[in-house]
């Protein structure tokens, strides 16, 4: 079975204008959080979540299968959200369009940033960019699936 293929970056780009929150709370992170276990559980997903608002870790599971690697993962992952303001997928998309790769043309440490699929920016209306939602533990292009679907479900819940 081959790879999904990855979302073209016109595709990536309204994902993120389309996923925009009217808030985002310490409960919000939970109902969000909570979700993104019971769609990973459901596929027997070994992925570990995260869900940060400015610094603070508001949610964090690791579910069977999942390793410390995976945490390790998360970081780097959301390091180039914060970094970028927009998804790591998007990130290295961006850079591959121009015939080069995130780790060879940013100039960032690549133990301390990933631009690999999985981390989204929590984007609220006015505010804009106020935290992430991270999953690791599926190949990349997955794990970015995995958190668009449960943000379009948490919007329309």
């Amino acid at each position: 079975m081959n790879a999904p293929a990855a979302p073209e970056i016109a595709e990536l780009e309204e994902q993120e204008r389309r996923l925009t929150l009217p808030r985002f709370t310490h409960d919000d992170a939970w109902t969000l959080g909570t979700l993104l276990v019971e769609l990973a559980r459901e596929r027997n997903a070994p992925v570990a979540v995260d869900i940060r608002r400015g610094g603070q870790q508001l949610f964090h599971a690791a579910l069977p299968g999942s390793t410390p690697d995976n945490d390790a993962w998360i970081d780097r992952k959301r390091r180039v959200v914060e970094r970028y303001g927009c998804s790591s997928l998007l990130v290295g998309s961006r850079f591959r369009a121009k015939g080069t790769t995130f780790e060879d043309s940013s100039r960032l440490d690549p133990d301390t940033y990933a631009a690999h699929g999985g981390a989204f920016p929590l984007t609220v209306k006015d505010p804009g960019v106020i935290g992430t939602v991270v999953v690791s533990g599926l190949p990349q292009i997955e794990d970015h699936r995995l958190v668009v679907e449960a943000l379009e479900k948490f919007l329309t819940a």
